[in-house]
């Protein structure tokens, strides 16, 4: 018997982002989960390493690459539309976990275990779960960044917006991270200094 789980999970690539927005590049959720993969394994080590804590920094790796996967089924939904009432947002949850169980159903049953929990994540990722939600924010926020850089201004407002809510948050993880490494964002090639 065959499983299409894989092959469906491949066409991330073909959902695009901001799509109500005007893009010097477009972006996929393909890149955008790799970007909070990378960026939440990283506020897990931030943890660990600065803060003393315990964190499995794996783990968030998995949960940030995972995390927009049945946009495969429901799209990239607009976060003015996403969160304009409570209401509309339930609805979508109950999508979003209708489409996490029809991806799931894709893969054979000794492997559907192994994926349960990372699109129906457990009570004990809470944590781990704040710093993907983090990393999902910091990723739009890059973003926002490089199309500033291009002269884009379509991006301002939603910019400053999320650099807010990235501020509310209150994550030590998530502020150290914003002081040491938010910067270069900003910066040239040339100005990150020589790469040989």
């Amino acid at each position: 018997m065959t499983s299409s789980f894989f092959a469906i999970v491949s066409r991330m690539k073909y959902i695009d982002r901001w799509a109500l927005m005007r893009n010097s590049r477009k972006e996929n959720i393909s890149e955008h989960s790799h970007e909070v993969a990378v960026l939440a394994h990283a506020l897990a080590v931030i943890g660990n390493k600065r803060l003393g804590k315990n964190l499995n920094a794996e783990r968030a790796a998995l949960l940030g690459l995972y995390h927009d996967t049945t946009e495969i089924i429901t799209g990239d939904l607009p976060t003015p539309i996403k969160y304009k009432d409570e209401s509309l947002q339930k609805a979508y949850k109950h999508i979003e976990d209708q489409a996490a169980h029809s991806l799931l159903e894709r893969l054979p049953e000794d492997l559907r275990e192994e994926y349960e929990s990372l699109f129906l994540p457990r009570t004990e990722d809470a944590y781990l779960l704040q710093l993907v939600k983090a990393a999902d924010k910091l990723s739009a926020l890059i973003k926002c960044i490089e199309e500033g850089k291009t002269g884009n201004k379509e991006f301002l407002q939603a910019k400053d917006a999320t650099y807010r809510k990235l501020q509310d948050m209150h994550l030590p993880e998530l502020d150290l991270f914003m002081e040491e490494f938010l910067a270069p964002y900003h910066y040239s090639l040339d100005e990150m200094g020589d790469l040989s």
